[in-house]
């Protein structure tokens, strides 16, 4: 054949061929990637903050501990409400033009999965508190001090953000304990992992490998084995929504969370501010040295049956004994706060 021994078509040949190859293997399915995968609806790139935030969480070496990937395991359904899709991804883009980012999706889960982590734990007292020392807030917790994020001052400064260390954590430090402008971004980009809900009519994924339909009757059938547990468990909504502020035991962390055990609010038998902090969130407590309280009840979307779970598990544990609520009590306090009276006004 005349094109072999004619360079030049043999080249323009092989040119056109790469060229041709290129576009059916990388740029044809990149932009298929691109238009079927766009961000969810209701997800958010990150701001200015959080974006320095996932520099600092990179840099940390984060991500070789924690993970950031629901998978469609069951034993993943602590993590995250679904199992991520390939659009949870779609927001990570380069960082600018000289740099890439990973996703930062993981492989190993030394320590929990952080795809959920602004909707399970939205404390920023928490998070600094955590960074600072892990175990103050996890005792069985492996992962190491991040003190290097923080500095010792005399006095704070009006916009410094000054961190409530319990004292048997403060290793004998005397001064403000305050958060680093690198400490207050990384809070601020873990506090942005949220999964978005999926839009009406797109199929969500499923948890593969739970317990049979039949394994789930018999657990629920009352009479069969251990007594059949209620449909809204408040010792675990307590675990997943309260415990790691208040802890298991209700006697929260001195000079950090106030105690639920023995607590004026909690043993009222009017349980309308104790259901409107949970839902509202409170900030009275600050000048005491206490963090602010997250809404918790509004971020993690409650139901009024989970929320009346919750404070029925904390008026009866750690020696607490109050009177009980129902849903109905919680649908009633929750519709009466577009009313002008406040917590602070009860108390």
């Amino acid at each position: 054949m005349e094109i072999y021994n004619n360079h030049k078509k043999l080249f323009t040949a092989a040119l056109c061929f790469f060229v041709l190859l290129t576009f059916f293997v990388v740029i044809g399915p990149a932009f298929t990637s691109q238009n079927n995968n766009a961000p969810l609806p209701g997800s958010k790139p990150l701001n200015r903050l959080e974006t320095e935030g996932k520099a600092v969480f990179i840099a940390e070496g984060c991500v070789a501990c924690h993970t950031q990937q629901v998978r469609n395991v069951d034993m993943d359904k602590v993590w995250g409400a679904r199992p991520n899709i390939a659009a949870d991804y779609a927001n990570i883009t380069r960082t600018d033009v000289w740099r890439n980012t990973a996703t930062l999706m993981g492989s190993e889960r030394t320590g929990p999965d952080l795809t959920n982590v602004g909707i399970r734990q939205p404390s920023n007292d928490w998070h600094y508190l955590h960074l600072f020392n892990p175990r103050s807030v996890v005792a069985e917790s492996v992962m190491p001090s991040y003190e290097c994020l923080f500095e010792i001052k005399d006095y704070a400064w009006p916009n410094d953000v000054v961190v409530n260390v319990p004292d048997d954590f403060k290793k004998g430090i005397t001064g403000k304990i305050i958060a680093t402008h690198k400490a207050v971004a990384l809070v601020a980009y873990l506090r942005s992992l949220k999964e978005v809900t999926l839009p009406d009519g797109k199929p969500v994924p499923i948890f593969l490998y739970g317990k049979s339909e039949a394994e789930k009757a018999a657990a629920n059938t009352p009479g069969k084995g251990a007594a059949a547990k209620p449909q809204f468990d408040g010792a675990a909504l307590y675990s997943t929504n309260c415990q790691s502020c208040h802890q298991g035991n209700g006697e929260g962390l001195v000079g950090a969370f106030p105690a639920l055990k023995g607590s004026k609010i909690v043993l009222d038998d009017n349980p309308e501010v104790q259901v409107t902090i949970i839902m509202k969130g409170y900030n009275g407590r600050v000048s005491e040295g206490y963090g602010i309280m997250p809404a918790v009840g509004t971020n993690n979307n409650l139901k009024p049956e989970e929320v009346a779970a919750i404070v029925n598990h904390e008026r009866s544990n750690w020696g607490n004994n109050s009177k009980k609520v129902n849903a109905d009590d919680v649908k009633k306090i929750i519709a009466s706060f577009g009313k002008p009276e406040t917590i602070a006004a009860k108390k």
